[in-house]
């Protein structure tokens, strides 16, 4: 891990990302408004729950289980928002 404002940034602009998404699905299929706006809420509690993660590494003092936290962090966001992006797809595919 560079540095946890990098990190920070790289969360905000996942987030970003899937709120564009989510605005584009809405200007597309106005009439699911109410559930893509649950999945954007779902996205900022994420981002938050993430935020709160990045700040507490478990051992700080051990540079070698930092390194595995800070690994395993990353891998759960990229899991994270890309189910959330499942879910987007899924709501846009059913009619």
């Amino acid at each position: 891990m560079a540095n946890l404002r990098v990190l920070k940034k790289e969360i905000d602009y996942r987030l970003e990302g899937f709120v564009f998404d989510c605005e584009m699905a809405i200007y597309f299929q106005p009439s699911k408004e109410e559930a893509v706006v649950a999945l954007m809420e779902k996205a900022v509690a994420l981002r938050n729950a993430l935020y709160a993660k990045a700040m507490n590494p478990t051992e700080p003092h051990n540079a070698s289980l930092v390194r595995k936290y800070y690994a395993a962090f990353r891998r759960d966001m990229e899991a994270s928002f890309g189910g959330l992006f499942e879910e987007l797809s899924a709501l846009n595919e059913a009619k």
